[in-house]
């Protein structure tokens, strides 16, 4: 499959590029040439082929994804500028009730 240059400055529009006239005949080979490469991969009979969605292989997370506790309240609190012994005291920044 080649590619016109009619098609090159469109796909040129579409990616925003503004490539110069001596440019715009070389990005046409060079398109042209990805196009006959990906129609001669087309051409490869894959039946039976797995496909493969990652080329690396990922290992289990080491530890289950369980919640637990770290730190006790009284130990995060206790970094607070202000608290009620339970929760954080922070200024009002809405104006009303």
């Amino acid at each position: 499959m080649s590619l016109d240059t009619k098609d090159l400055l469109h796909l040129c529009r579409l990616s925003r590029l503004e490539p110069d006239a001596s440019a715009q005949e070389e990005m046409a080979q060079q398109c042209s040439r990805i196009l006959a490469y990906m129609d001669k991969l087309a051409e490869v009979d894959t039946a039976g082929v797995v496909p493969l969605y990652s080329p690396v292989i990922h290992e289990p997370a080491s530890r289950d994804d369980v919640a637990e506790r770290r730190r006790e309240r009284a130990a995060i609190l206790a970094d607070a500028p202000q608290t009620d012994g339970a929760f954080f005291i922070v200024p009002r920044i809405v104006e009303g009730k």
